[in-house]
C-alpha cells in the first residue's frame, strides 16, 4: 500500500553554509531511543534537500519553529560551539494558562534526568497579550490565558516549559508539566493538541562572515488559527 506523499518542510533560510527549517510539532530532529516511533527531522530534510546535512541544535519533538542545520562540517562545528557557549540569542512563543508579570526573570536551577546536582538556568520572559474565556476551570469561573515572548538564557532540558510551571504558568498542550483541564479546553473547544511553544528567532554570528545574523520563523497556520480565537493579537 502507497502511502501518502508529504508536504515539504518549510525552509525559512538558505545559503550555502546552512538551512534554517520550520519544524512541525510532534517532530523528533533525529531518532532517539526516547521517541522511537516519532518522525525524523534530519531525515526528511535531507531527502528534501538531496544532500548531507548536520544538526548544531535541538528542539523537543513536542515544539514547532525555527531550527538550524549545518550544510558542512565546519559550519557544524563552528555553530555547535556558538549554542553550547551561549552565544546564540533564542527567542520563543508560548501560550501559558493564566496572567504573569509584564515581564520578569526565572532564575531557578533544574536538575537532569538521573542526576543528583542541579544546574544554573535562567529564562527571561515578556507578556505580550492577554485573554479570558468564559469558560470556569475550577476554582475559578472563567479561564484566562497569556500569549508571551520567552528567551532562555541557558539551554537546560525542558527549561522553558519546566521554568513556566515554576513560576505557576505552565504552558498549554504540555502533558508532563502542565494543567490537564486547561489542556482539555484547548483539545475539547480550540481543536488544539500541540504544545504551544515555538521556537520564533535565532541570532548568531555566521561564521563565514563574522557578522551578526537573524532569521525568523513567524507564525504558522495552526498558531494564527489559535490566537485569532483567542482573540490575542501579537503586538
Amino acid at each position: 500500500m502507497c502511502q501518502p506523499e508529504q508536504p515539504p518542510l518549510r525552509i525559512v533560510y538558505r545559503d550555502e553554509h546552512l538551512v534554517a527549517v520550520d519544524k512541525p510539532a510532534g517532530m523528533a530532529v533525529h531518532r532517539s531511543r526516547q521517541h522511537p516511533d516519532a518522525e525524523v527531522l534530519l531525515q526528511r530534510l535531507r531527502d528534501q534537500l538531496g544532500q548531507w546535512i548536520w544538526p548544531v541544535h535541538r528542539l523537543d519533538p513536542p515544539t514547532s519553529g525555527l531550527i538550524l542545520f549545518a550544510l558542512d562540517p565546519e559550519t557544524a562545528q563552528v555553530l555547535g560551539r556558538q549554542f553550547r557557549e551561549r552565544e546564540v540569542e533564542k527567542r520563543y512563543l508560548a501560550v501559558v494558562r493564566g496572567w504573569p508579570d509584564e515581564a520578569g526573570v526565572i532564575d531557578h536551577p533544574l536538575r537532569r534526568k538521573g542526576r543528583a546536582e542541579r544546574q544554573a538556568a535562567v529564562t527571561e520572559y515578556r507578556r505580550l497579550a492577554t485573554t479570558e474565556l468564559p469558560i470556569p476551570v475550577a476554582p475559578h469561573p472563567t479561564a484566562r490565558y497569556a500569549l508571551v515572548e520567552l528567551r532562555p538564557v541557558t539551554g537546560r532540558q525542558h527549561q522553558l516549559r519546566r521554568h513556566m510551571k515554576h513560576i505557576s504558568h505552565p504552558i498549554i498542550g504540555d502533558t508532563t508539566y502542565g494543567k490537564g483541564p486547561h489542556n482539555r479546553l484547548f483539545r475539547e473547544r480550540l481543536e488544539c493538541y500541540s504544545l504551544l511553544l515555538r521556537s520564533m528567532a535565532l541570532r548568531f554570528t555566521a561564521p563565514w562572515c563574522g557578522e551578526r545574523r537573524e532569521v525568523s520563523a513567524g507564525i504558522d497556520q495552526e498558531w494564527g488559527r489559535v490566537l485569532l480565537a483567542l482573540g490575542m493579537e501579537m503586538g
